[in-house]
């Protein structure tokens, strides 16, 4: 059963999991997914909202996944070069197979779990491969 975040948090998280939102530096120009407040050069950030492609760069194939996503497992995790910065993320609507380092993947909005006793479900971005 999956725990929904409390309002105020899930409103708060709202930019850089609906939007695909990050944080660059004004000094240094590095650029992070997810947000921070402060970057480690000690310069201001501000947020930008990060290329919804990118390249595979490595990923994981996880088969002992916990009891709120054992009806989706296997589940894929991919290293996700964007350009900018790199994310972690799922990869969704392929198989193992489907899978590889190199291919082009692209942000898809998607269910990521329900709370089983309000039935709330939240939702956030994952990656697939790229169409077309």
């Amino acid at each position: 059963m999956m725990r929904v975040k409390t309002p105020p948090v899930v409103w708060r998280s709202r930019n850089h999991r609906y939007k695909l939102v990050g944080s660059k530096c004004k000094a240094c120009g590095e650029v992070r997914f997810p947000p921070v407040h402060f970057c480690s050069c000690g310069g201001e950030v501000e947020e930008v909202e990060l290329p919804r492609a990118g390249r595979l760069v490595s990923y994981s194939i996880v088969y002992a996944a916990d009891e709120e996503s054992r009806e989706r497992s296997p589940v894929i995790m991919g290293l996700i070069d964007l350009g900018v910065t790199r994310v972690v993320a799922e990869i969704v609507d392929a198989s193992p197979e489907e899978v590889h380092s190199g291919m082009q993947v692209e942000a898809v909005f998607r269910r990521i779990g329900e709370d089983g006793e309000t039935g709330v479900i939240a939702y956030g971005i994952k990656f697939r491969p790229a169409v077309g």
